[in-house]
């Protein structure tokens, strides 16, 4: 689904190979029939494969199904393990997903507005999205370096805030190329919003 380096071994690319697999079908299948009423057998048996095969692979049937927001995020980690740390957080970060998004590939993007539509009809996945996201926010705040300060603190979760306005402008329509532009308008937005002033309804 993006852009790495495929493993040098047989064996890497034969478990690289049952994870994309498993991803790939568990997505349409806890669609098709629901993610808390589709046992997690069911997903083995239309991939053919052990539950040890499964386990090896993924913590749960939690992890399976959020694979592309995992992808996500650990490409977004590495983009900013390998960005010069200069200049305004929220620009960093704004670029960091910016770039994380121009190395995925077309077929990620439909797996990942899959996942959120997912999301969104699962207590379970949304608890499972709840606690992703705290930790992302965590590794986040570190690599920008403003772990260890409540303004900083607080300027990461604006961060994630705006990402997460991006998304909800771009999943109705779910278009690869239309994602970034989201998150820019998005982020030109955000010192507006800061600044604005309340405007009671008018009796």
């Amino acid at each position: 689904m993006t852009a790495v380096q495929q493993p040098a071994s047989l064996r890497e690319r034969k478990k690289l190979r049952t994870r994309q697999a498993l991803a790939e079908t568990a997505v349409p299948l806890f669609t098709e029939r629901g993610f808390d009423e589709t046992p997690l057998d069911a997903l083995l048996d239309a991939v053919e494969v052990s539950r040890r095969t499964f386990f090896r692979n993924f913590r749960s049937k939690e992890d399976v199904a959020f694979t592309a927001v995992e992808q996500l995020w650990s490409t977004c980690l590495l983009v900013l393990d390998d960005a010069e740390l200069s200049g305004r957080a929220a620009d960093v970060f704004r670029d960091a997903m910016l770039t994380t998004l121009d190395r995925m590939g077309e077929d990620w993007y439909a797996h990942f507005s899959a996942t959120l539509r997912l999301v969104e009809q699962s207590p379970s996945l949304h608890g499972h999205s709840l606690r992703h996201c705290a930790a992302m926010r965590v590794e986040v705040s570190r690599r920008l370096g403003v772990a260890d300060s409540t303004e900083g603190r607080l300027l990461v979760e604006f961060c994630v805030a705006a990402w997460r306005c991006a998304l909800d402008e771009w999943l109705p329509g779910g278009e690869p190329g239309e994602l970034p532009g989201c998150v820019r308008r998005v982020f030109d937005a955000m010192p507006r919003c800061l600044d604005a002033e309340v405007r009671p309804e008018a009796p």
